[in-house]
């Protein structure tokens, strides 16, 4: 039996419960088809991310634009996906804990099963992990191109590794993870593309030393939502994993294009909340606090009443600056999150909506799934 659902199909979205997400179906499809239809014309692969949206509602919409694939970034996030419908899922991250590793040569059985590593005593886990279950998963390498954050270094360390995988009886090699994720939030395009170009260089290099050891990356793989054309147009990359696309948050309305203009995409999710407590002039209270949305990226910004500002949140409390005092007692607001990832993961259902209408009740299926 289903709980917490905010909504009925049919219902007008004003009557929704809140705090509650809604998505916008005719800009989320003109989200998927735009990116859709770049990557047919630059000759690339589109593999979305799933850590965005966590719906197999949502993912069916990609495949159906295209999409070879899914990225996940955990197993678990990468098992709803396959048992909601995927066939092809890259978790795009290192998975080191024997069970989870276990897990995963499971689901090889299931799906083809791509995963990264940055060492070689992970390598001889998976082997064996794969070996056991009588199961294949294919490998990219994970180089740091700039973030950070995972990754072997490029160059001969990352052959090296490579060669661990290609001698390996029940893993594949695949090719190589260079995505820089910091990359992605510089707000100027200028900026923006050294970074890139510097990752481009680095795993252009690296691909080109593969190369000589007669190791092919059939996989090139990086670019997000932020950076996608520009590893589009290296003529290097040939998948895309951009996530936030689909949904757009309020930090990613600050990074500009090659023009200064905003990123090709559109506001499609939005939190809505509810005015409930209005005592004072000047401000007023909302249902959208923490609990509902996260704030590591800056606070909501309010999409359809011009004027208002949230200004500050508390568990289940938001705190909003309305000095022309145009809320009342029960009004709804829709605030675009601060970041869009974590904040799908604070709910169950996401409430598609045309025309102001309800036309669909997704389930989050792998809301919290972070094993």
């Amino acid at each position: 039996m289903a709980f917490n659902i905010p909504a009925e199909v049919g219902m007008p979205v004003a009557e929704v419960d809140t705090p509650c997400l809604l998505v916008d179906m005719d800009a989320l499809d003109r989200n998927i088809a735009a990116l859709a239809d770049f990557a047919r014309s630059h000759d690339v692969r589109l593999r979305p991310h799933a850590k965005s949206h966590k719906s197999p509602d949502i993912a069916a919409r990609q495949f159906d634009h295209g999409a070879v694939g899914l990225c996940c970034q955990t197993v678990s996030e990468a098992e709803a996906m396959v048992a909601g419908g995927a066939r092809d899922v890259l978790v795009s991250n290192e998975v080191v804990a024997p069970r989870m590793i276990g897990r995963l040569a499971a689901l090889a059985l299931k799906a083809r099963v791509l995963v990264c590593v940055d060492d070689a005593s992970n390598v001889t886990v998976l082997e064996e992990a794969s070996a056991a279950a009588g199961s294949r998963i294919e490998v990219l390498v994970e180089i740091d191109v700039g973030a950070g954050r995972c990754g072997i270094a490029p160059g001969d360390p990352a052959c090296e590794l490579a060669h661990r995988i290609a001698d390996s009886s029940h893993l594949r090699f695949a090719g190589l993870q260079a995505y820089h994720g910091p990359a992605q939030h510089i707000q100027d395009h200028t900026a923006r593309g050294a970074a890139i170009d510097n990752a481009i260089a680095l795993t252009r290099d690296t691909v080109d030393r593969l190369a000589i050891h007669g190791l092919h990356c059939e996989i090139v793989a990086g670019a997000g939502t932020g950076s996608f054309d520009l590893e589009a147009a290296s003529g290097l990359y040939n998948e895309l994993q951009c996530g936030s696309y689909i949904f757009m948050d309020a930090d990613y309305a600050g990074v500009r294009g090659v023009d200064g203009g905003a990123l090709p995409f559109e506001h499609s999710l939005f939190l809505q909340t509810r005015v409930i407590s209005k005592t004072r002039s000047g401000r007023a209270v909302c249902d959208a606090g923490l609990k509902s949305h996260s704030v590591d990226s800056g606070l909501p910004t309010v999409f359809d009443c011009d004027g208002v500002r949230y200004t500050g949140a508390s568990d289940e409390h938001g705190q909003l600056d309305d000095p022309q005092d145009r809320l009342a007692l029960g009004k709804t607001l829709r605030l675009v999150p601060g970041h869009c990832d974590p904040t799908v993961n604070m709910h169950d259902w996401l409430v598609a909506y045309r025309k102001d209408r309800v036309v669909a009740l997704w389930p989050i299926a792998a809301r919290g799934m972070s094993l």
